[in-house]
């Protein structure tokens, strides 16, 4: 678990600032992680395979090098940064 103190020499409270701005991080992660899942959804459509079997075949270098593959690398990879990052957000509390 990782603490985290603010301290503001404003008069306003941080607490209601730092929630929505956390809530509003996390909306745009969740957007995000839509737009990747369909393009990855798109992928594995086209080439009728899942994303973890395709990843599996072009390590083992079963799979040639594209443009598409490429990208479909980087869309998995990337969703998957965006869904560790909304889940750690997710699991932020406050005290007090």
């Amino acid at each position: 678990m990782t603490d985290i103190r603010l301290i503001s020499d404003r008069k306003r409270e941080l607490r209601p600032l730092v929630e929505a701005a956390l809530a509003n991080e996390l909306r745009l992660l969740e957007a995000g992680i839509g737009q990747s899942e369909y393009r990855v959804q798109e992928f594995e459509k086209r080439y009728q395979m899942s994303s973890r079997e395709f990843i599996s075949r072009y390590e083992k270098d079963e799979m040639e090098e594209t443009m598409d593959f490429a990208e479909w690398i980087g869309e998995f990879r990337l969703l998957k940064r965006l869904k560790e990052k909304a889940e750690t957000l997710k699991g932020v509390r406050f005290e007090n």
